[in-house]
């Protein structure tokens, strides 16, 4: 796989595939991402692309090895500016996936994972806004914990210290809803 800057710099230099591979590999993963502060899946594709459009419209300057850490930091700043201007009021909404499984043990085993996933989300949800954010971003989004200390503008170990107090906070959280083996 192509290095981020690669295809950056590939931009940079007049070859727009560069960029359009970028957004093919974050475009879905940031508007998850943009989501957790929105609440708003259209709202948040909005801001993705408003995110790519500074990049063609500014083409800054990013150091090597910091593309995606930089993408995320914009799409925090940009969700934070969003949230200041609307007001939201936040609520959590999720969209039905549409699976037909062929057996009863299937369907019964799909149905105990989804209600996991909703349980799962809903206790995120309650969690610290920095603790879910530093949780998501380590674990769903495999970044370093360097990498989330500049999007969230932390120290290394003031992410870890986030990450750990998260992860305990959630298992609490799980624990009351009954969920005890929940693998995170």
């Amino acid at each position: 796989m192509t290095k981020d800057e690669t295809l950056y710099r590939a931009y940079l230099d007049g070859d727009d595939a560069g960029l359009t591979l970028l957004m093919e590999r974050y475009g879905n993963k940031l508007t998850f991402y943009i989501n957790g502060y929105l609440h708003d899946l259209h709202d948040s594709e909005d801001l993705m692309i408003e995110a790519f459009a500074y990049l063609i419209a500014k083409k800054p300057n990013i150091k090597d090895g910091c593309f995606k850490a930089y993408l995320y930091k914009m799409a925090r700043s940009l969700s934070l500016r969003f949230i200041r201007k609307k007001r939201l009021n936040h609520c959590f909404s999720f969209e039905e996936i549409e699976k037909e499984p062929r057996s009863k043990l299937l369907i019964e085993e799909t149905v105990e994972k989804e209600e996991l996933k909703q349980c799962v989300s809903l206790c995120m949800e309650r969690l610290n806004p920095a603790y879910r954010e530093a949780l998501y971003l380590v674990y769903f989004e495999n970044m370093h914990h360097w990498e989330v200390a500049k999007i969230m503008k932390k120290t290394e170990r003031q992410v870890s210290d986030l990450v750990y107090r998260g992860r305990n906070s959630l298992r609490k959280l799980l624990e009351i809803e009954g969920i005890t083996n929940a693998e995170y």
